[in-house]
């Protein structure tokens, strides 16, 4: 398995759309269908496996939106992105979504069949939760591409051992693998560039090929040949530290240069620049946003219009951590830019509980920044051994792992010591196991929003127990363990399917599709 980045996989991606698991994946597996069919699209067959999560949330939660900005070439932040369906089939092609009996195994599996003028390919490709994906199927070819590198295709016909050592001779790559299937071959080159059509041309083989496909990498950071790093777990992690008591950011800097071989000021530069996108999706909700399809409206106004007005209770700084889960919540719902962390159904948690006490406490852009990587550690640790999509894990998987990663930034930004923000990390995981994913509507607000807020006022309970030597009796690795044989037991229903929870109440029932509570009288049928 390809180490865990944190700006891969859990602090980002910087994205719109109402869900990381279905929207920011969904375009990323769009972009490598592109690809597989040169950027020229003239019919597309979409099925979904009827027991998982996609036939009753494709429409509602974005992956429609998604899956279709991709196959546009668009980028996971671009405005145009909720129109992506109709510009789509304004550029002629057809489009097919059924749902089918394919026996998946994983809830997010999308099956395409893509057609245009010179040939047909099929992919299949599941979202993993947080934004990530796997294509795990080309051409009935079983594949595992990640979109971490630049991917070279090259069916062949019969000369798959012979094209494999020639490169193998002669390119960089970090692997080339043949597939065979049926009696057909399939020549997969991972590398940091493309082979190049000169290379190709010299091949002893090159009569042999048929056809070549270049897949451009989807994710900001790339994988390697020799890719290593100093630890994946939270008691690696402790081992390598060896009671030095480096702070929990100095660590995650260590780990993440060491993933995208990078200098340890760009990873301290790539994440005070997504502090500077947080702000101002956080400016942005506090100014107000609409928008038609939402359940709810502008809630934020109104609450800071009572908190600054000193009417509501006092809960001092913690008022401030629920405007900003607002804020970032209705940017969210309203299409707007936000930041995945570590998804976008939980994208409120941590920002705004890091925010948030960040200016309470008259706190500095670069120590927000190494809270932030703090907390990316402790999901590398939780998307290493589990999962963020709560279609696997329910939102103790989302807000469950934001609460957890949160509680240690925010001892992070108190200069707290290692132990101490691994001690918050555990104990606000330890608390949120069993939460289930029950969308109201199969929109991403109810309950999301209550349960950003638990998540963050939660991790500030958490930060300040460990602070103050609280025990968490379990190491956090053992409660990422629990956390994962949890999800295990949970019912489908429960793991944001529409099928469970307060997505069945009678009132969730009575929403219309496509309208906001906020329009007067409110969108309910009778």
């Amino acid at each position: 398995m390809t180490p865990v980045s944190i700006f891969n996989d859990v602090i980002g991606p910087v994205m719109r759309g109402p869900s990381s698991s279905h929207c920011a994946a969904a375009l990323r597996i769009g972009r490598l269908a592109r690809d597989l069919m040169d950027g020229e699209i003239g019919d597309v067959l979409v099925e979904f496996d009827r027991n998982g999560s996609l036939p009753t949330t494709h429409d509602t939660q974005g992956s429609d939106m998604g899956l279709f900005g991709g196959l546009m070439g668009w980028d996971a932040a671009d405005e145009r992105l909720p129109g992506s369906l109709q510009a789509f089939r304004d550029t002629g092609a057809r489009i097919r979504i059924e749902t089918v009996d394919a026996g998946d195994p994983h809830p997010n599996t999308y099956r395409l069949t893509l057609r245009n003028a010179r040939g047909r390919h099929s992919l299949i490709a599941i979202s993993t939760g947080g934004g990530m994906m796997q294509v795990t199927a080309v051409d009935g070819f079983a594949v595992s591409m990640a979109g971490d590198c630049f991917e070279t295709l090259l069916w062949v016909d019969g000369c798959g051992r012979a094209v494999v050592e020639t490169l193998g001779a002669r390119f960089d790559a970090d692997e080339i693998l043949l597939h065979e299937s049926d009696g057909r071959q399939l020549v997969e080159v991972k590398a940091m560039a493309f082979v190049g059509d000169d290379l190709l041309r010299e091949l002893p083989a090159t009569a042999g090929i048929r056809a070549v496909k270049r897949l451009a990498p989807v994710l900001p950071v790339l994988s390697r040949k020799g890719l290593r790093v100093p630890f994946t777990t939270g008691g690696e992690m402790l081992r390598f530290d060896a009671g030095r008591n480096t702070p929990l950011w100095r660590l995650a800097v260590e780990y993440e240069a060491a993933r995208g071989q990078l200098a340890e000021a760009d990873v301290l530069a790539r994440m005070a620049e997504i502090a500077r996108i947080l702000r101002r999706s956080i400016r942005q909700g506090v100014a107000g946003t609409h928008y038609g399809d939402r359940i709810l409206g502008n809630q934020s106004g109104a609450f800071k219009a009572r908190m600054d007005a000193g009417q509501l209770l006092d809960a001092g700084a913690m008022n401030r951590v629920v405007l900003y889960v607002t804020a970032l919540m209705e940017v969210k719902s309203s299409m707007g830019v936000i930041v995945a962390a570590p998804t976008a159904g939980a994208c409120a948690a941590l920002p705004a509980a890091v925010m948030a006490m960040a200016e309470a406490m008259g706190w500095s852009e670069e120590r927000v920044a190494r809270a932030l990587l703090a907390a990316g550690l402790i999901g590398v640790f939780i998307a290493t051994r589990w999962t963020f999509a709560a279609e696997v894990g329910g939102c103790q998987a989302e807000c469950g792992s934001a609460a957890s990663m949160a509680a240690a930034a925010l001892v992070t930004l108190a200069d707290g010591t290692l132990a101490q923000a691994m001690a918050a990390a555990s104990m606000a995981l330890q608390d949120m196991l069993g939460l289930i994913c029950d969308p109201v509507a199969s929109r991403v607000e109810v309950p999301c929003l209550g349960k950003n807020v638990l998540a963050a006022g939660h991790a500030l309970a958490c930060a300040n127990m460990a602070l103050a030597g609280y025990d968490p009796v379990i190491p956090l690795d053992e409660v990422i363990e629990a956390a994962r044989r949890v999800s295990d037991q949970m019912p489908r229903e429960l793991r944001c399917t529409a099928l469970g929870g307060l997505s069945l109440a009678p009132a969730a029932l009575a929403l219309k599709p496509g309208c906001c509570r906020a329009a007067s009288p409110p969108c309910v049928q009778p």
